[in-house]
């Protein structure tokens, strides 16, 4: 019987028990190990095929945890955290109450920066460096593993371009795989595949010129080359970066030759990587593929639309317009600054820019959006896809502060559709007629409604609309979230509450709002977003500038804290969402004495 290694593997000590030869025998049970686990329980398989040996050679070389290392993004964490003590619960990944699909600081020493975003890597260890430098541990080393797509981004540059000038003990690992989510775009992808190619790597060095002492590529399976070349750079003092070449998905043929689908395939079978798909045909489609071919039928008609996104073309749908219009739609890379900052260019020559970023993204563009397009007033389209909670992925990845940090930015306006024939006819008002930036943002997954695809109509700018005419009490929502409000108000003992979709959480439908105060007694807002500065809390402001007293108003939301990883159903619950917490909050306004 063949011998077993990764189940005596509890952290780095034990792995370096094993002889070098035995370290080939252990990366194969662990994508093994990786392939079952995640063909059940589902997670981000490509990445984490790719650097098995990788992660293998980074541990059995260096005295982690003593050694910090920090993976960017850390979508290819998984072989990390099954070799440092999270093995036995590895099958609990991204599960409510079990370990984060990201690092995480506080799951393990090992993981010594919480990750989820790209592009934090070289920075964050830098700074690891630094403080290593002034705590007088001038021998402990710090190794960062960056992607080809994410050291693309500004942020890394910024991280290069300050390690260069340093004496900081700091290893950069550069992951080349071509791939982000999607294939790599841009000059320094095309840069990078000349150097593999057989360009001389000194002749001509980016990394060189920015002071950091470069070498590779090498092969990033091939152990023995990877221990060799790591045990060398472990006695050279100074910025050094490690130029890696690895395959996305490998191990699984199927992962490997469909990188874009395994990066996170749902469930497949583990010895074939066949996905165990549901029957979809007679699904609504998900909102990204509604926005995407909505997008391209108004593009047919209208010139002036081009079609904008931060690597995220398969994932926000865009790719429907790439392939209709390449001349009018862009993947930019992972770079969100530039992305909002182009379509504000392209703002001022009367082009018409809908701009693809998730939720969680935009906020890595903030100063863009205010100094570049809401302070110019440009009529720019923000599509804000994965907004409010979006599940497994936790809370680098929950889209609920848009509403908030976009709602005090002036000129901007806000909307949020009830289902997918509202975001249609959204996309087609705003390319009729808008005369400044607007964020449209809608969630993750599949809509309610198979026959979406309806005859336009128009939406007037901060106008909302009622669903149900009630009495003493109105509940006033925002998004998708809606349409959950509605089935629970059909009930017999709710059937006199009123409801009014207000799609607008900026402007607010303030004519409507007036309706509202002078004929119920008590207002409920609910909204998938958070209620520090959102949608409620605007109403709020409303109420209070009318001064009516003799209102109650109630606000449900994302509370002041950050809402972990686990499906939908549970997060809701334990934030109060659901439709059981608002039947509760509707009970005891209707049992109190005041009613």
């Amino acid at each position: 019987m063949a011998k077993k290694y990764l189940e005596n593997i509890n952290n780095s000590c034990d792995l370096k028990k094993l002889s070098q030869k035995e370290l080939g025998l252990l990366a194969q049970e662990l994508r093994d190990f990786i392939i079952e686990v995640v063909s059940v329980k589902k997670g981000h398989l490509g990445a984490s095929l790719g650097v098995v040996e990788l992660t293998i050679a980074i541990h059995y070389v260096f005295d982690t945890p003593k050694d910090l290392l920090v993976w960017d993004v850390g979508h290819q964490a998984y072989p990390h955290k099954i070799l440092t003590g999270r093995r036995e619960m590895f099958h609990t990944n991204r599960e409510f109450g079990g370990i984060s699909g990201f690092p995480k600081l506080g799951e393990s020493e090992y993981d010594t920066f919480g990750t989820g975003h790209s592009s934090t890597s070289i920075s964050a260890t830098l700074g690891m460096s630094i403080a290593s430098r002034l705590n007088g541990e001038i021998d402990r080393q710090h190794i960062a593993v960056i992607g080809d797509a994410s050291i693309a981004s500004g942020m890394a540059f910024e991280g290069l371009n300050h390690a260069g000038v340093s004496d900081s003990n700091i290893l950069i690992i550069l992951n080349d795989n071509e791939m982000g989510i999607d294939p790599n775009v841009g000059a320094l992808k095309n840069y990078l595949t000349s150097v593999k190619n057989g360009m001389d790597a000194h002749q001509k060095n980016l990394f060189e010129d920015l002071d950091l002492s470069y070498s590779g590529p090498i092969d990033g399976h091939n152990i023995d080359a990877l221990l060799e070349e790591l045990s060398r750079l472990k006695t050279v003092s100074g910025p050094k970066i490690l130029h890696v070449i690895t395959k996305k998905g490998k191990g699984l043929p199927t992962a490997e030759k469909d990188q874009v689908t395994y990066h996170a395939p749902g469930l497949f079978d583990k010895i074939s990587g066949e996905l165990l798909s549901e029957n979809v045909a007679d699904l609504p489609l998900k909102y990204q593929d509604v926005f995407g071919l909505t997008l391209v039928e108004l593009a047919e008609r209208n010139k002036k639309i081009v079609g904008i996104t931060p690597a995220m073309p398969t994932g926000s749908s865009l790719k429907y317009m790439i392939e209709a219009f390449p001349e009018r739609a862009f993947d930019v890379g992972i770079a969100e600054q530039h992305a909002v900052t182009l379509a504000a260019g392209l703002a001022t020559q009367g082009m018409l820019p809908f701009c693809a970023i998730y939720s969680t993204f935009l906020q890595r563009a903030y100063d863009q959006i205010i100094h570049d397009v809401a302070l110019q007033n440009l009529p720019v389209v923000f599509c804000v896809d994965r907004a409010g909670l979006v599940g497994e992925d936790g809370p680098t990845h929950h889209g609920v502060f848009d509403i908030s940090f976009l709602r005090c930015i002036p000129n901007m306006a806000i909307f949020s559709p009830m289902d997918e024939i509202e975001l249609r006819n959204i996309l087609y008002s705003v390319q009729r007629d808008l005369s400044g930036p607007i964020a449209i943002r809608y969630p993750r997954g599949r809509g309610s409604k198979v026959d979406w695809k309806k005859d336009f109509q128009r939406i007037e700018m901060g106008q909302g609309r009622c669903l149900k005419k009630g009495n003493k009490i109105a509940v006033l929502t925002l998004g998708p979230i809606g349409e959950e409000v509605y089935e629970l108000l059909q009930e017999e003992q709710f059937r006199g509450i009123g409801h009014y979709d207000m799609r607008f959480a900026k402007p607010l439908d303030t004519s409507l709002l007036q309706e509202i105060y002078s004929q119920y007694k008590h207002i409920v807002t609910v909204e998938d977003g958070a209620i520090n500065g959102g949608f409620g809390e605007a109403v709020l402001a409303h109420l209070n500038k009318q001064n009516r007293k003799s209102l109650e108003l109630r606000i449900l939301g994302v509370p002041d804290s950050f809402v972990e990883h686990g499906s939908l159903p549970q997060l809701k619950s334990k934030i109060g969402l659901d439709k059981k917490s608002l039947q509760m909050v509707l009970e005891d306004i209707m049992n109190n004495k005041n009613y």
